[in-house]
């Protein structure tokens, strides 16, 4: 879980994670890298820590590398967000404990 949210905590790389998100399909490396003003092994390196952390996927065509959000690392994180949704605040949290004291 930490890896994931350390690997969205970089905005290149939650904007590249968003970007393979939008797509219906796999998107090859060379079109990411010229969405994005970095070099090609920059892109490389965060599409890396993305596959490590089980958000993305690539496959191998060629010499290209295509890559796509992983199924189960969208279903984590839309599982994460609905619970961090569904979570009731009560008089018991700190933040409200600090409003009612003034």
């Amino acid at each position: 879980m930490v890896a994931a949210f350390r690997a969205l905590g970089d905005a290149t790389r939650l904007e590249i994670f968003r970007l393979l998100a939008a797509h219906d399909g796999p998107i090859c490396a060379c079109d990411v890298v010229d969405r994005f003003g970095l070099s090609q092994p920059t892109i490389s390196h965060h599409l890396r820590i993305l596959r490590e952390a089980g958000l993305v996927t690539v496959s191998r065509r060629g010499v290209w590398a295509w890559y796509a959000p992983d199924p189960r690392g969208l279903a984590w994180l839309q599982e994460v967000f609905a619970d961090l949704a569904a979570v009731e605040t009560t008089p018991d949290q700190p933040e409200e404990r600090l409003a009612a004291s003034g």
